[in-house]
């Protein structure tokens, strides 16, 4: 039973001569698109490679990748300062905020202790919250 070409995924360029080239042209840039497959041209009889046919990708030149290259880094470089600055916010709100919270539970635990001196219950109370800011 026959394979159908499209099934070939091999790694290794397919080698085809000109004259079959001409006749499934379709089939193999259809190949190269799907598959990545690259297919090498020879010309009929010769087995030195004249052309290939390739994916779009593969074909692009050392300037367009540098290109590509750059822009990349200048846009990953501009998030990342942008997630620098975000977490340097977040850091002084987040400080400020436990200021806040430190501050009144301070009071809370002033009044506690003016409203109901030497309360056992109290006391464990302040123990657990104690061991719950060390942990």
């Amino acid at each position: 039973m026959a394979v159908p070409a499209l099934a070939d995924r091999s790694p290794q360029p397919r080698t085809l001569p000109l004259r079959e080239v001409r006749t499934r042209l379709t089939q193999l840039v259809a190949l190269a698109e799907l598959t990545d497959t690259v297919t090498v041209v020879t010309r009929d009889g010769d087995p030195r490679p004249v052309a290939a046919i390739v994916p779009a990708a593969a074909a692009r030149t050392a300037a367009q990748a540098r290109a590509d290259a750059e822009r990349l880094a200048a846009i990953s470089a501009g998030w990342s300062r942008r997630l620098e600055e975000l977490h340097r916010q977040s850091s002084r709100r987040h400080a400020a905020e436990r200021r806040a919270l430190t501050d009144a539970l301070a009071e809370v635990w002033a009044e506690l202790d003016r409203r109901v001196p030497g309360d056992p219950t109290l006391a464990r109370l302040r123990a657990a919250h104690a061991q719950l800011l060390c942990g």
